[in-house]
């Protein structure tokens, strides 16, 4: 896990030409996403067909990444971050709980950019696997340059689930997706890129990373 400072992060949406200014507090972030061997060891589950225990595990939907991430705090002693609704349609963030969970959406960008101001923290080539350079497949985790914080993969070879809503008024339910995944044009692999699905969306770009609240 690594300590991701405070700071300030503006937020900016082109569907809907809106930006929007939001404070970090400092957290802790996985250095790379959550791999294959990572997610069976704490589930059992082998999801997806990609090879290797090194790749980022995909043809994983968020309700799986919340529920990893309670499955994970558990094995380690922590108290679970998410509190499911006995129906099983929604979830509760218990924001004073010191087990894992899925980074916000603010918190993803912020840690994304390391202090970076433009739309990469370096040339795409070098940092990220995306449509121009990964044969169209998914690669092991931490084979390109990390950012100035030591997070690796932050934009390209899968997507990332954060905890937020996308827009309830216009897409309900649906929950954002960040980074760009190894199927995406150049484009698509920037620090402020936004997407959506639906919570049970599953396919071979998406995956997660884990984040963790530090005691305030």
């Amino acid at each position: 896990m690594v300590a991701v400072p405070r700071g300030r992060v503006r937020l900016s949406d082109r569907r809907t030409r809106r930006d929007w200014t939001l404070a970090v507090a400092p957290f802790e972030l996985a250095a790379v996403p959550v791999t294959r061997s990572w997610y069976a060891e704490v589930t059992g589950e082998r999801p997806g067909n990609a090879a290797g225990g090194r790749t980022p595990v995909v043809d994983v939907s968020w309700w799986d990444a919340i529920r990893f991430c309670n499955a994970l705090s558990r094995q380690q002693g922590l108290r679970p971050a998410y509190h499911e609704h006995a129906d099983g349609a929604d979830v509760e963030w218990d924001t004073t709980a010191d087990g894992y969970r899925l980074p916000t959406e603010a918190e993803w960008e912020h840690a994304c950019r390391a202090g970076s101001t433009g739309p990469r923290y370096g040339p795409l080539d070098e940092i990220a696997w995306y449509r121009g350079n990964s044969g169209e497949r998914v690669h092991d985790v931490g084979g390109r340059r990390p950012n100035a914080w030591g997070l690796h993969d932050m934009l390209g070879n899968a997507w990332d689930w954060c905890w937020d809503h996308y827009d309830t008024e216009v897409y309900g339910s649906y929950r954002v997706l960040r980074g760009g995944g190894w199927f995406d044009e150049h484009w698509s692999c920037r620090a402020s890129v936004r997407r959506r699905s639906h919570p049970r969306f599953r396919s071979d770009d998406v995956g997660f990373r884990v984040a963790r609240s530090l005691p305030g």
